[in-house]
């Protein structure tokens, strides 16, 4: 595989520790900046409404003006808002044109127009330049001063932009957006795997290994119906039911963090012992909005896919999609297909004699396709990973 350098740019998140007044004075930003978006939604809803036009990005930057929040803060708010309303325009364009010419719409991905906000849909104040400075332990931030902040790792590269985010919970965090010299990618010579990815085992590889789904909100759920009980019991916008709010954030998140934390060693051990991951290429919201929404998003297969693809690079491996078409129905030796119904768990293939799992059976699909045509170390006989998976139990691991 070939060197090449070139920028990259990453994300670095840090827990915030700001005492008492700094809370209270962070918390009035996210309320002015709620104001402001709400101002600028309804002076473009008027304008359009009169005169048939949307405002300006110059005009919002007018009303940007003694909001009360930092420059940076407020003008981002308004470049935000712009661009909402014309990511919206654009779609309304492209759909009017598609109805024209008789062709279907469904497959557009739909953009609403920008909504008016409440104050617990503002969760974030960002800095796109300036207005902040970082040091080993303290993170100033214009108009809050030196806020204390946990820098659990060294940031490599330059940062751009800084995000303060509120959570749920209660917590807050700084987000930095770091540009970053690529260093040179070279092979690390490991081997190759093809990944199918389900929910009664979490990942089955092509090597036969398995993956169990650790159904991590399964664990939780009876603590999270606790906390749901508790708060339909509190009145509506009570300081009781504020707080009963953040409790169960509290465990929403911790779900999360175990989550995360899974999928940060399995995608690290990956790419580190292989030099090639064969994935489906898989459209999961679609998925999730269709069938086992819940169980889709709780294993976590989009972040787990992102993870693999960004830490891929470093370590000199390769995230390659297929065609995710028939790669359960196809025999991995003979090429037939076999129709299969979802409770059916065995590939029995009628004309070769396979019979292996049937999610080892697409594993095997998804790093033929992968490397198919491939020369070298990619070039995998198809013989030679069905023959020596045939005399082989899968091995569970996690």
């Amino acid at each position: 595989m070939g060197k090449r350098s070139h920028k990259r740019i990453r994300s670095y998140k840090f827990r915030l520790y700001p005492n008492q007044e700094q809370r209270q004075e962070m918390q009035t930003h996210l309320w002015l900046s709620k104001n402001l978006w709400n101002e600028m939604l309804d002076t473009t809803k008027r304008q359009y409404r009169d005169f048939g036009m949307f405002v300006s990005k110059g005009s919002l930057q007018i009303i940007s003006k003694n909001s009360g929040l930092h420059s940076q803060v407020a003008q981002d708010i308004g470049i935000r808002l712009y661009n909402g309303i014309w990511r919206y325009a654009d779609f309304q364009k492209k759909k009017k044109e598609m109805e024209t010419k008789g062709l279907k719409t469904d497959k557009i991905k739909r953009v609403g127009f920008p909504r008016f906000k409440s104050i617990n849909r503002v969760k974030s104040l960002h800095y796109p330049q300036s207005g902040f400075s970082l040091k080993e332990k303290k993170l100033t931030v214009s108009p809050f001063g030196e806020v204390n902040i946990k820098k659990h790792r060294e940031i490599q590269g330059r940062i751009k932009t800084l995000t303060l985010k509120k959570e749920s919970s209660g917590k807050w965090y700084a987000i930095f957006t770091v540009e970053e010299e690529s260093k040179p990618m070279v092979d690390n010579n490991g081997t190759q795997v093809g990944i199918d990815l389900g929910l009664i085992n979490f990942a089955v590889f092509s090597d036969g290994k398995i993956i169990k789904n650790p159904r991590h909100l399964k664990k939780h759920e009876e603590k999270l119906k606790k906390e749901d009980y508790k708060l339909s019991k509190k009145k509506k916008g009570s300081k009781n039911s504020r707080k009963e709010k953040c409790k169960r954030a509290v465990v929403h998140e911790k779900v999360r963090n175990i989550r995360k934390d899974f999928l940060h060693k399995l995608s690290k051990e990956l790419v580190r012992d292989h030099s090639l991951i064969a994935l489906e290429d898989l459209s999961v919201q679609d998925m999730a909005e269709e069938n086992y929404g819940k169980s889709i998003n709780d294993a976590g297969w989009s972040e787990f896919i992102s993870m693999l693809s960004y830490k891929a690079e470093s370590a000199g491996c390769r995230v390659v999609f297929v065609n995710p078409m028939n790669t359960t129905k196809e025999c991995s030796d003979c090429r037939t297909l076999i129709k299969k119904e979802l409770w059916e768990r065995q590939h029995n293939c009628p004309s070769c004699g396979l019979s292996i799992s049937r999610d080892l059976n697409a594993a095997i699909n998804i790093l033929i396709r992968a490397t198919a045509g491939s020369a070298g170390r990619n070039a995998c006989g198809d013989e030679a990973i069905v023959s020596s998976l045939k005399q082989e139990a899968p091995t569970s691991i996690y």
